[in-house]
């Protein structure tokens, strides 16, 4: 599982939001001055988010972009699958097999392997919230539980 840098710089941007609520629009050029990103793929990166109903886009010369929704309600797995497609690809997934040429994907002793672990992964990302991770790191770490523990 590997995440690209429209994830990385997506959260980036979210977080900003989230911690910078009395801020009713945020601008593209205020998010790519800030963390020093063009401003270009930001556009693109929050336009995925609108897509998926993370983000507003107000239009005008006061314009910007604002959270659909509380930070609360807007999870790790939403802004991944927003921007990634998914959590976790399994290379045996039919439409994932483009290049990997595999006769004997279904009888294949990996393939409940990955099930598992994507699941595991959709069910811990959809537990952390946006809100969650706008908090310092050591806010954060007593938050997170994997299996209950």
């Amino acid at each position: 599982m590997r995440f690209t840098t429209k994830t990385e710089y997506g959260l980036v941007c979210l977080v900003y939001m989230a911690k910078h609520p009395e801020a009713e629009m945020v601008t593209v050029k205020d998010l790519g001055l800030t963390e020093s990103y063009s401003m270009t793929y930001m556009e693109k990166i929050l336009q995925k988010l609108r897509a998926s109903n993370i983000v507003v886009s107000h239009q005008g010369k006061h314009g910007g972009y604002s959270l659909a929704r509380d930070p609360s309600q807007i999870t790790l797995r939403e802004i991944i699958e927003a921007l990634e497609g998914g959590t976790f690809g399994k290379f045996c997934e039919t439409d994932l097999r483009k290049e990997i040429v595999c006769t004997h994907f279904i009888m294949c002793g990996l393939r409940p392997v990955w099930e598992k672990t994507k699941a595991l992964l959709d069910n811990f990302f959809s537990s952390i919230t946006l809100e969650m991770i706008a908090k310092p790191e050591k806010d954060v770490e007593g938050l997170l539980t994997i299996g209950g523990k």
